[in-house]
């Protein structure tokens, strides 16, 4: 893998390069082919498919396939509750929404507050816990449908899990983990277990329903190693694989690398007020010239420059619109400031209404939320 770049289940440092990502994790490339079939089907493309955020895929071919059959799939993914949710993580949440509507399938969406615990020394089990409930919050807020959509965190829906995790973790050995996930002697026994957790959501539904159903994971790249482990035991336990379509990673306000919560100045949070999530889109870097007169004869780069990049990733839908602000960009036609002055008044009101939507799910948890 490149030197530059890292990225693993629990961290992902540098700029990205994502094909050589996509080889090193043995993964496939979303196509035009592929790209008519999900049109086909749903009738349209989301602007996350048309511009490749979505990328990269496992069997979502067969996928498709067993949907035209008449079998239809679930959605499975995840959230890990180490902090407030950021606009990054809402990317695959907003695409999981598009995937069911779409194909009017049921989503299990699990909340690993034990895996937290278990490799944040700074968080308590309570402070996880407290987060997935904040977490879930956004979740709701993102529009899911309450009768097919189904939130847990593992500690309190542990009981329904774990028989089924016990199954899969006797067929993992720890010689695998360690190779997929980096264990060594100083891991602890909890988070050496925790994969055989993340793993049984892409088979409980059948479990629960008694009859074997495709499973579909939307999720940013970076957890595709634990869908390995789950695709390496699915047949030795008589389920189908889960087929995976990944995200790319909507960059910070920084320089370079992803959104992270472990850099706040550079990340926009959804519990960020429209006037702090103001200040972080003026302050952001740009990609621009250093001077007025010098953006109007050189023009900006719009591939490092992070206000092009948050229109591309989820604030401007229109893809001639983006064409248009990434030429004005490296034409010189548009100054930062400006830039980042409309990017701003976009980021307020989608902050003011995602706010809107996540005090009203205060009422509404008991409709998503399993226990056992």
């Amino acid at each position: 893998m490149n030197e530059d770049f890292v990225v693993t289940p629990w961290e992902v440092k540098g700029r990205v390069d994502y094909e050589k990502l996509a080889k090193e994790f043995g993964t496939s490339k979303i196509d035009e082919k592929l790209l008519k079939r999900i049109e086909k089907i749903a009738g349209e493309l989301h602007f996350m498919l048309r511009r490749g955020i979505f990328f990269s895929h496992r069997d979502l071919d067969w996928i498709l396939e067993k949907y035209g059959k008449g079998e239809k799939f679930f959605l499975y993914t995840g959230r890990g509750p180490s902090g407030h949710t950021h606009i990054g993580h809402l990317i695959p949440w907003i695409f999981t929404k598009w995937l069911q509507e779409k194909f009017d399938v049921e989503l299990y969406f699990q909340l690993t507050d034990d895996e937290k615990f278990l490799v944040k020394r700074e968080l308590s089990l309570e402070d996880t816990t407290n987060y997935a409930y904040e977490n879930i919050l956004d979740i709701i807020a993102v529009g899911f449908d309450p009768e097919k959509t189904h939130i847990f965190t593992n500690t309190e829906y542990a009981k329904t899990q774990y028989k089924l995790a016990l199954k899969i973790a006797k067929h993992v050995t720890f010689s695998t983990a360690k190779a997929v996930f980096g264990f060594n002697e100083s891991s602890n026994i909890g988070i050496t277990f925790f994969p055989a957790m993340q793993a049984v959501p892409c088979f409980l539904p059948s479990v629960l329903k008694k009859k074997n159903i495709p499973c579909l994971i939307p999720a940013a790249i970076d957890q595709d190693p634990y869908w390995r482990i789950a695709r390496d035991v699915a047949p030795r336990l008589g389920f189908y694989k889960p087929a995976q379509i990944h995200s790319k990673f909507i960059p910070g306000l920084g320089p370079s690398g992803k959104m992270s919560a472990s850099e706040p100045k550079t990340t926009i949070f959804t519990t960020d007020s429209p006037d702090i999530a103001e200040k972080k889109i003026m302050g952001a870097f740009s990609g621009g010239q250093a001077t007025a007169e010098l953006q109007r004869k050189l023009g900006g780069n719009p591939e490092i420059c992070s206000i092009c990049q948050y229109y591309y990733f989820l604030f401007e839908e229109d893809d001639e619109k983006v064409r248009k602000i990434f030429d004005d960009e490296r034409s010189g036609k548009i100054l930062s400031g400006e830039h980042k002055k409309e990017l701003a008044q976009r980021v307020k009101k989608f902050i003011i209404e995602h706010q809107k939507k996540r005090e009203k799910a205060k009422d509404r948890i008991e409709e998503f939320v399993l226990r056992d």
